[in-house]
């Protein structure tokens, strides 16, 4: 089979498309033929070693693991022994990342329970999409309680993933969403139904005098202090991702500011594959999307990979991997 080779840390360019043995299921495990898969900030942090502490889990000089990739969408070839839920042509799709990775691969072999299955309806292209920025948002906009009418919301990043994903949820309610990022992607923004658009380039939302209820970051680019002028009376900001270190800041500072402000900060530890059945339905009913930028063949992913790197995609970013992958 052919998978997506990196065995050392550093830039895209070190990701090699290689043949390697098909690997097998364990007896816990399933053996799945992926046909798309997608790029998130794990694949990167996998194949770049960066942040550096991260290395003391992946590998301190080179990786342990060398195939990265989370969230896939395909169908079961083999399972083992152990695996009575899955039979093979089962179509499933999940996120990886709590385990071997290995996406970026024709197949790879997980748990069986790190998969959900996936509807006729929905395409492998959308659910490979899914699981980790939809999970992400759902966490952020869940941060502070269930949602409810009414909410102010802003979300800093709106025009990748989770920003995507975490409006259509968000929408679900009657809410006013707010969405921050370059302006080439606020013409999308606006078409996918946030209220307001903002460009960061233009203009510090934590400047404007606006305040809002709950604001969900997957940038972490302001220090606490900006966050907590941005939020009402009671507020919550959650981040999913950014900067390291102000996420740190965030993490060590919040028993302060809550106690001063009484506003709350957080930050997302990511739950993998949580609710991923809600997202199916919710796909199957038109009320949950994939904004995709691609697909991509997967010969280019050294190439996409870059590309993920100028931040200038809109939505998921989604690679094909599979030969037949519009036979869903």
């Amino acid at each position: 089979m052919k998978a997506a080779i990196h065995r050392k840390y550093g830039t895209p360019d070190i990701v090699s498309i290689e043949d390697v043995p098909c690997p097998e299921p364990a007896g816990d495990e399933i053996q799945v033929q992926v046909v798309a898969t997608s790029i998130n900030d794990y694949d990167w942090g996998l194949i770049s070693g960066r942040p550096l502490f991260i290395r003391l889990f992946l590998g301190l000089f080179r990786p342990r693991i060398q195939i990265a990739g989370c969230d896939i969408a395909g169908r079961v070839v083999k399972v083992g022994d152990q695996v009575t839920r899955w039979h093979a042509g089962d179509e499933v799709y999940g996120d990886l990342s709590g385990g071997r990775f290995g996406g970026f691969a024709e197949t790879v072999c997980c748990k069986a329970h790190q998969v959900a299955s996936k509807p006729a309806e929905l395409s492998f292209e959308d659910a490979a999409g899914i699981p980790q920025a939809a999970v992400l948002a759902w966490q952020g906009l869940n941060s502070a309680g269930p949602l409810r009418d009414g909410l102010e919301i802003l979300i800093n990043g709106a025009g990748g993933g989770v920003g995507s994903y975490g409006l259509q949820l968000a929408k679900q309610h009657q809410v006013n969403v707010a969405g921050v990022d370059s302006g080439s992607k606020l013409a999308m923004m606006q078409e996918l139904g946030f209220d307001q658009v903002i460009d960061y380039r233009q203009e510090n939302f934590a400047r404007l005098g606006q305040r809002w209820d709950l604001i969900v970051d997957t940038k972490t680019c302001y220090l606490p202090g900006a966050y907590c002028r941005a939020l009402k009376p009671g507020g919550t900001y959650a981040t999913v991702g950014g900067s390291l270190w102000k996420m740190l800041l965030i993490l060590l500072t919040r028993p302060f500011y809550r106690l001063l402000t009484g506003k709350n900060l957080t930050v997302i530890a990511l739950r993998q594959n949580l609710n991923l059945d809600e997202f199916s339905k919710l796909a199957v009913a038109g009320k949950l999307r994939t904004v995709t930028d691609g697909p991509y063949p997967f010969a280019e992913l050294p190439q996409v990979l870059n590309y993920y790197l100028t931040a200038a995609h809109q939505g998921k970013i989604i690679i094909r991997i599979g030969q037949n992958a519009d036979a869903s």
